[in-house]
């Protein structure tokens, strides 16, 4: 498992690119699960890492797991590699969805609970 000051420091980082509640991002989920012909899936909405990055902010720091962390970097990694790619012109709609999915809206700003998104990453020149 991460030592106790990276995992300080990514569980800041994950909450700062979170930025959609839970209940934003459940609804994105079921809308994107949705279909003519579908039914919701029996495990919930969203893919298995789409879950876990639904169920991650529910819990407390101390009962993270393994795979929770593993999750967490992917999800920081992703939304920042997403916002070089948006600094250089190549945004589009397609790539904010699944930035949505993951639980970022680019359009909004900051955390639901209103606080700002912190840029401290794990790259000094972030």
């Amino acid at each position: 498992m991460t030592d106790a000051l990276e995992l300080d420091a990514l569980w800041e980082e994950f909450r700062g690119v979170v930025n959609m509640t839970s209940q934003e991002l459940s609804a994105r989920l079921q809308a994107q699960d949705a279909g003519e012909d579908t039914d919701p899936p029996p495990d919930g909405p969203g893919s298995p890492t789409r879950r876990k990055v639904l169920a991650v902010p529910r819990k407390r720091r101390t009962d993270l797991t393994d795979d929770d962390v593993r999750v967490m970097y992917q999800v920081v990694d992703t939304v920042q590699a997403r916002r070089e790619q948006s600094a250089a012109g190549t945004d589009d709609t397609r790539g904010r969805h699944r930035l949505m999915a993951l639980g970022h809206d680019p359009l909004k700003a900051g955390r639901p609970n209103g606080w700002p998104v912190r840029g401290r990453g794990r790259n000094p020149d972030c």
